[in-house]
């Protein structure tokens, strides 16, 4: 069978999906208007332009006698981001003359919610363009489920599949639209709620859309060169860090809560492992700030609480750089945002629950290790106790998944250690790498416009991966060289 005719099984569903895109992202015209910023209309609207055209391609396709099966709908959703990335980087290129490659990172960057960025001085930067950035995270932030889950109703698959297969969403009704449905307006309302929220530090309305847009979507990108140490408020970072929550934590809770009245955060595995690791990084972070730094008081609080979580929900904001902490605070903020959010929320990293999983797993093992044989050692997820087969089926699955994320930062670190030889500290390299591949965008500093060429794709590649949480990404690779029926060898 040929690639094309393989193809064929998911253009209908990929371009439906990329055409629903196209008009989200006409968005972004209203601000052009509105702030007059008219070199900025042709940029923009070659977005939508293309999305459509690219879309309405796709659905012409004829489509083949397969049936569409997992492997097509984990490529299309691969598919969907490099499209999306790559054509939204025009308007960056277009409208301020930045390089395609720089622009390409930032767009890939925003709709992964990573939050790095290849823009030296943003108070320079268009409000269009601004808004753009913003708009990419917070559409990337759900979007990888909400589409999907708009494809995946269209297909014969069971959608159940891919939300475990990809660790992002959790069923919590029965039918998949439905689901995407009651997602987005979730994230509507905790958006407006967010930005209600963050309006009361007394920062313009324009800041307050933008942060609120990408603190819910655990993205991070700002609207001001120095980020939010350009606003000095300590009122605001405080306000910030529920909203950061809110996007870290699994949406079936807000579900539950309005519409059952019988759900609560102490309720949630997840939820409470959270608040516990939000707790120990402020405090570890605290004790490191205070005793390695000599920092005051007030500040040492003061970063210690908005670093913590703002590494554990992988959102990219930031107060301080962490390129002048210790060392030992430096890697113990990776090791957060390497676990990252819940699943089902808009956080990236391995997740909450792979963490807890593989935690179970190898006290688990071990406690099997000191019984004979034909003692039954249970295995409980949540309240169930699953079957011995089961048991080492999920916890092989969370382990492999956990084992590729440290592969493609161990791999990714090493390359950019070789193309940027100058590199002083080698630490500075694997944060960021960790950052980028996690979905975070915490930055020591190292990821600039001033980096090679082939670090800057290494480093798109790392947050394309990791959004997607690699197998996604295997699936699409497979189809490029061997096409669906091929196998790995």
């Amino acid at each position: 069978m040929g690639r094309l005719e393989q193809f064929s099984a998911a253009a209908e569903d990929l371009g439906t999906v990329l055409r629903f895109i196209s008009f989200a992202t006409v968005v972004p015209i209203g601000f052009t208007v509105y702030y007059k910023e008219w070199d900025m209309i042709v940029p923009m609207l070659t977005v939508p332009l293309l999305l459509y055209l690219i879309g309405t391609t796709f659905v012409c396709i004829p489509k083949g006698n397969k049936e569409p099966q997992l492997s097509h709908a984990l490529f299309s959703v691969a598919f969907i981001w490099i499209i999306c990335a790559a054509i939204s980087a025009v308007p960056f290129t277009l409208g301020i003359n930045m390089p395609y490659l720089d622009a390409f990172f930032e767009a890939m960057s925003g709709w992964t919610d990573t939050g790095m960025t290849m823009i030296d001085n943003l108070d320079t930067v268009p409000y269009t363009l601004l808004f753009w950035r913003s708009l990419m995270e917070w559409l990337g932030g759900l979007g990888i489920v909400a589409f999907t889950v708009v494809m995946l109703s269209r297909t014969s698959l069971n959608p159940s599949r891919f939300y475990r297969s990809e660790a992002r969403s959790e069923a919590f009704v029965p039918s998949a639209m439905q689901q995407g449905i009651e997602m987005w307006k979730i994230y509507v309302v905790l958006t407006i709620a967010a930005i209600a929220f963050i309006c009361i530090s007394g920062i313009p309305l324009w800041d307050a859309v933008n942060i609120a847009m990408t603190a819910i979507s655990t993205g991070g990108f700002t609207v001001h060169a120095e980020g939010l140490a350009y606003y000095d408020n300590p009122l605001l970072e405080m306000l910030i860090i529920p909203v950061m929550i809110a996007g870290a934590i699994p949406f079936k809770i807000y579900y539950f809560m309005y519409y059952k009245r019988q759900y609560g955060f102490r309720k949630d595995a997840e939820a409470m492992l959270l608040f516990s690791l939000i707790a120990l990084g402020f405090a570890v972070i605290l004790f490191d700030l205070l005793y390695f730094n000599q920092m005051n008081i007030f500040d040492s609080v003061r970063y210690a609480i908005f670093m913590a979580a703002a590494g554990i929900t992988s959102t990219g904001f930031q107060t301080t750089s962490p390129g002048v902490w210790a060392p030992a605070t430096t890697l113990f903020l990776a090791v957060l945002m390497f676990i990252g959010g819940s699943s089902g929320s808009t956080a990236g990293g391995i997740k909450l629950s792979r963490a807890r999983m593989a935690y179970r797993g190898i006290v688990w093992w071990i406690k099997r290790s000191f019984k004979s044989a034909n003692v039954i050692i249970p295995f409980r997820i949540g309240r169930r106790v699953i079957s011995k087969t089961d048991a080492e089926l999920e916890v092989s699955k969370n382990m492999l998944v956990i084992f590729l994320y440290i592969f493609v930062i161990f791999v990714s670190a090493i390359l950019v250690m070789h193309f940027e030889p100058l590199a002083s500290d080698s630490s500075e390299v694997i944060f960021d790498v960790i950052s980028a591949s996690c979905n975070n965008g915490i930055s020591t500093g190292f990821v600039s416009s001033e980096l090679t060429p082939m670090s800057k794709i290494l480093f798109i590649f790392a947050m394309w991966i990791g959004r997607l949480e690699i197998v996604p990404v295997i699936v699409f690779f497979m189809f490029i060289f061997k096409g669906f029926n091929g196998d790995i060898k």
